[in-house]
């Protein structure tokens, strides 16, 4: 062939392939749309799936690079506590004070403001916050605050809006019992002037949200938030080192050398992340998982309906091979509208990811996403914009083909023959080979896709609702958490008592709902790596249970029983060494302690009584007991009694009865329902679209044999019973492999999470989902063959056999 005779023949290709392609859009638009509006929705779920995972994933490193966080915070709770030489120190980049002491809402008693910030360094040296509305507060002007997003969802308030803060009374400071009760002190109209997220100032899964003044109020009204005598409330700080991280462990040394004391805590705001980050990754598998399905369940529906409009063009255009089409035109001639609409479909489905990501990140990372709102990926979108047409064509041409090949023997199912050899009736034999046989060209059926939407739908279903149990069961029992009790007493700090302790202790062993109480004082161990929240384990009567996951507790002053993450950090396990203030101790267990100010349920550790008074003498950072209330008593009918048996105790008494709250991680496991569940019913659907088109398409290409069998006697309830069988020995399959796969794959998923959190794990069982699943699916496959089975049993045979 000339080169003149090849640009002439595709010149005329083009020209036959744009007639066909106006003639399609014409006869055929109302397929066409439908086929590319399904593109638009497969494409765009997907897409923004992949693009909200990859933007949660990125959220905390990105707020990170923007917001100079802090290290450490350095907490060594002391009043008076001078942070002059601290800043002077050689591994420290900047220091900015945080006062503990509580300010209120005027009108809202639910609001706790907490940790204010105390000079113009925070908010600008360190965690320099994003802005996200307005701007920072000016640090020489007390009426002006800061909040975080949810502050302002959840109190109704807008930018610029005013506020009434309300202070403790000097005299109040001291006294614990008035931070939760709202203070008696000044009142200070404040104005909101900006929204702000950082790492530390920043929303939590647990809270309702923040609010931060300006360092100036802290300055203006100090014997407020300190006590006039500076004898109880004191300033810790949030720390940033020249080396980061990795400069922990040398800014321990000095600050050791340059105050004296081994015993001030550092809180490593790295762990922290990567413990969010840990979060996160979970919710970024869950949506990739997501959006995965939602690809498999695109590929399947949209490549058959693909498939079908390829293979019947190319039938139609067969009758024009005789007048010199050749077999690559016919090709691009059939292929022409399908990739067309996917184009237009894709373009849609990238504008639709876009506006969805109004919408991401989910969960815990939408609380540190730096820069909410619209946000196109120029990874993903475009990566989608090209290759779904290309997969398109790919799928379309490969249809073409196999439309065009010479039909091969149909493959013979083995059940299928089987049960023909035993002679089992002819509708049973009939539905096994429609349900197991896929057939070949016109009598091809997609039993391939039907089976694989069967297991996973059910596998999705069952993983979904193993999971779900396995964080029902964390929810309904604390213990998961260490938590074995419900109430605390809080009788001390910095070595000080609140009053009369052991009084307090009788009044609550006398009661007849608490059934263990354990003393507990609390002191911080420095090692090099870390440091560590130390517990006494002090029974009065009966102790509470105390949870670990290996070992035992300690028995000895040179043994010590490690919290989960703790021993992790130490890397250390059971019968292992740790070095801490000094003094090297034998880790007896590995397992849960209580949840403190510093410290979280898996963070910290326990020593014997006389282990701690060792290590730290008579001091304390804090004392306290936790009470066990006795199973079937109500606790906050308990706690009421208590509270007021200790408020009538006489002397200078402070001392605190309180409930317990669950841990942030059970928020935490709690967000992560969400996901699988939509997954579960992405695939449950995605089974009942393929058993349903399976069940339509074997009535419509094997009618004919369906027709012979009738002619032959095959009665109405026969035929009926052929796609019956058919349903159910599909459903019969995936519930074989699904429920087993499902059961371990939700057990998998849990104990991952388990191990993540951490938390006791417990295999969870979700009693009702296996007792119901194998009937629903059955009941459901039932249903999707009640419209099929009523084709088959009215169809004219006749006109069956006189068509074929």
């Amino acid at each position: 062939m000339t080169p003149a005779e090849g640009r002439r023949g595709i010149v005329a290709a083009g020209a036959l392939t744009g007639y066909w392609l106006r003639l399609e859009l014409r006869r055929r638009w109302r397929s066409l749309l439908a086929l590319g509006l399904l593109i638009a929705l497969a494409s765009g779920t997907v897409l923004a799936g992949f693009a909200g995972a990859r933007r949660g994933d990125s959220a905390l490193e990105r707020l990170l690079a923007l917001t100079l966080p802090a290290d450490v915070i350095a907490l060594p709770n002391q009043p008076g506590f001078d942070w002059a030489p601290i800043r002077k120190l050689p591994e420290v980049e900047a220091v900015a004070g945080i006062a503990v002491a509580p300010f209120f809402l005027e009108g809202r008693r639910e609001f706790f403001g907490y940790l204010p910030p105390t000079d113009e360094n925070a908010m600008r040296t360190l965690e320099r916050p994003v802005v996200l509305e307005g701007r920072l507060p000016d640090p020489a002007r007390p009426d002006e605050v800061a909040v975080t997003p949810l502050f302002l969802t959840t109190y109704g308030k807008r930018l610029l809006d005013p506020l009434t803060l309300r202070l403790l009374k000097p005299d109040e400071a001291r006294d614990l019992n008035l931070w939760y009760d709202g203070g008696d002190g000044p009142t200070v109209q404040v104005r909101i002037v900006g929204v702000i997220r950082s790492p530390f100032f920043s929303d939590s899964i647990t809270s309702q949200g923040n609010l931060y003044p300006s360092p100036a109020l802290f300055q203006k009204y100090p014997d407020n938030f300190l006590g006039t005598r500076r004898g109880f409330g004191f300033e810790n700080a949030l720390v940033r080192l020249r080396g980061g991280e990795q400069a922990i462990p040398a800014f321990r040394r000095s600050l050791a050398k340059v105050t004296g004391r081994a015993n001030i805590e550092l809180m490593n705001m790295h762990d922290q992340a990567r413990h969010r980050q840990r979060v996160q990754a979970f919710e970024r598998d869950s949506l990739l998982a997501f959006a995965l399905a939602a690809l498999v369940a695109a590929m399947l529906l949209v490549g058959q309906s693909v498939a079908r409009y390829t293979a019947a063009a190319v039938g139609e255009l067969q009758a024009l091979r005789a007048s010199g089409l050749s077999l690559r035109q016919t090709l691009v001639a059939a292929v022409a509208a399908p990739v067309a609409v996917s184009t237009a479909g894709v373009a849609a489905g990238v504008v639709f990811a876009a506006l969805a990501s109004r919408w991401t990140p989910i969960g815990s990372a939408s609380l540190v996403e730096p820069s909410p709102g619209l946000d196109v990926d120029w990874l993903v979108l475009p990566a989608g914009l090209v290759a779904v047409p290309l997969l398109t064509l790919a799928g379309a041409l490969l249809s073409g083909r196999l439309a065009l090949a010479t039909p091969r023997a149909a493959r013979r199912s083995a059940v299928a023959t089987a049960a023909a050899r035993v002679g089992l009736p002819v509708p049973l034999v009939v539905g096994a080979r429609f349900a197991l046989e896929p057939g070949r060209g016109r009598t091809s059926v997609p039993v391939r896709p039907a089976l694989f939407g069967a297991v996973a739908g059910v596998l999705g279903v069952l993983a979904a609702f193993t999971f779900s149990a396995g964080v029902g069961d964390a929810l309904a029992n604390p213990a998961r958490f260490g938590m074995t009790y419900q109430l605390s007493l809080f009788m001390g700090e910095s070595g000080k008592r609140s009053g009369p302790t052991d009084e307090a202790l009788r009044l609550a062993a006398d009661d007849p709902d608490i059934s263990g109480i354990t003393r507990t004082y609390t002191d911080v161990g420095n090692a090099a790596e870390t440091s560590v929240s130390l517990y006494s384990f002090e029974p009065y009567g009966t102790p509470v249970e105390s949870v670990l996951t290996e070992g035992r507790m300690p028995a000895t002053a040179n043994e010590v029983a490690l919290a989960v993450s703790s021993a992790r950090a130490l890397g250390v396990g059971v019968g292992g060494t740790v070095t801490l203030s000094g003094r090297t101790l034998t880790v007896s267990g590995i397992g849960f302690v209580i949840p403190g100010a510093h410290n979280d349920y898996d963070e910290g550790g326990w020593l014997t009584g006389e282990g701690f008074r060792v290590l730290f003498g008579d001091g304390f950072k804090y004392y306290r007991a936790v009470l066990a209330v006795r199973p079937g008593a109500d606790p906050s009918a308990v706690l009421s009694r208590l509270q007021q048996a200790v408020a009538a105790l006489p002397g200078d008494n402070t001392i605190v009865v309180d409930g317990v709250a669950q841990p942030e991680a059970a928020a935490e496991i709690s967000n992560l329902r969400v996901l699988p569940v939509l997954l579960a019913v992405f695939l449950a659907v995605l089974a009942v679209g393929a058993v349903g088109h399976a069940l339509a398409t074997a009535v419509r290409r094997r009618g004919v044999e369906v027709a012979v069998m009738r002619a032959l006697g095959m009665t109405r309830r026969q035929a009926r019973l052929v796609v019956i069988v058919q349903a159910t020995l599909l459903t019969a399959i995936g519930l074989s492999f699904g429920v087993p796969l499902g059961v371990a794959l939700g057990r998998t998923l849990w104990r991952v999470v388990a191990d993540q959190m951490p938390l006791f794990y417990q295999p969870p069982i979700a009693f009702w989902a296996l007792l119901l699943v194998a009937p629903v699916a059955l009941l459901l496959a039932n249903a999707l063959a009640v419209w099929p089975g009523r084709q088959v049993a009215h169809m004219r045979i006749g006109q069956v056999l006189k068509a074929e």
